[in-house]
Formats: structure tokens, C-alpha cells, sequence
């Protein structure tokens, strides 16, 4: 019975985790000392958020089966996050001598995280995330009509 809203519920953790590292892309998009690698500094690199989706424990699969339940049941339960990982697009060279940061021949590598592409992320999550809260209230909304039905 509330399979529907565990599963929505999960949707919503991992697409505001995808907020969240958004986010930090766009706030991070022009710091060019982030991590200090062999003693030289390199800018931020954009981070990715990896989803896949979420079964069922085994425990509970061998349960369905011992009940004969399986033909009516899904092994998918929702989405997890498996992990936050680093894009390996190099990053920009821009030229500006006057930055602290400038190699001999006035370039500065800077972040690869293009502010467009976060934009249209973001907006993809967000979308998500209403369509998630949608389905959870509907799902709820029927739970409670079915409850009315048994007064």
C-alpha cells in the first residue's frame, strides 16, 4: 500500500541531492584554487550525481516467491544515488594575464562547468522533483478516499 509513496519518496531524496550539487557547480563555476594537487593548485571540477535504480532485498524477494506474489509485484522500489563523481572534461583555458593564478603565457585554467548546462540541469531536476511531490499527493489523496470509502 505505500510502495507508491516510498518510491516517490526516494525521488524526491536523490533529485534534491541533484539540487544540491547543482548548485554547488554554479557557485563553484569560477574558483580556480580549489584542490591542491603535487603542490599546484587546480580549479573546481564539476560534479555529477549517479542514480540507478533501487530493488528489492533479497529477503523480501524470496518472501514474495514463497507467496506466490511475484506475478503482481515489481522488484524495482524507487531510485538510490550511487555516487557523486567528478566530470573529466578538461577544464578552460582563458586567457587573462592580470589573475594571480595566470601561467607564464597568461592563461588561467578555469572550471569545467558551463553555466548553461547547469541552468538546464537544474531546471530538469526541479521539473522532476514537482512531478515526484504531484504523484505522492495523488497517491496519498487516493489512500484517503479509499479510507472515506470504508466509513
Amino acid at each position: 500500500m505505500f510502495d507508491s509513496l516510498n518510491i516517490n519518496a526516494s525521488a524526491l531524496s536523490a533529485q534534491r541531492l541533484r539540487m544540491d550539487v547543482i548548485s554547488s557547480n554554479i557557485a563553484n563555476a569560477s574558483t580556480t584554487r580549489a584542490t591542491l594537487v603535487n603542490g599546484k593548485w587546480e580549479p573546481y571540477r564539476r560534479k555529477m550525481v549517479e542514480m540507478e535504480p533501487r530493488e528489492k532485498a533479497f529477503d523480501q524477494v524470496l518472501q514474495s516467491e514463497i507467496q506466490k506474489q511475484t506475478q503482481s509485484q515489481s522488484n524495482l522500489q524507487g531510485v538510490r544515488v550511487t555516487g557523486i563523481v567528478d566530470d573529466q572534461t578538461p577544464f578552460k583555458m582563458v586567457y587573462d594575464p592580470s589573475n594571480p593564478d595566470a601561467n607564464t603565457d597568461g592563461y588561467v585554467m578555469m572550471p569545467n562547468v558551463d553555466l548553461s548546462k547547469e541552468m538546464v540541469d537544474l531546471l530538469a531536476a526541479s521539473r522532476a522533483y514537482e512531478a515526484n511531490v504531484t504523484a505522492f499527493n495523488s497517491g496519498k489523496s487516493m489512500m484517503l478516499k479509499s479510507l472515506e470509502i470504508g466509513r
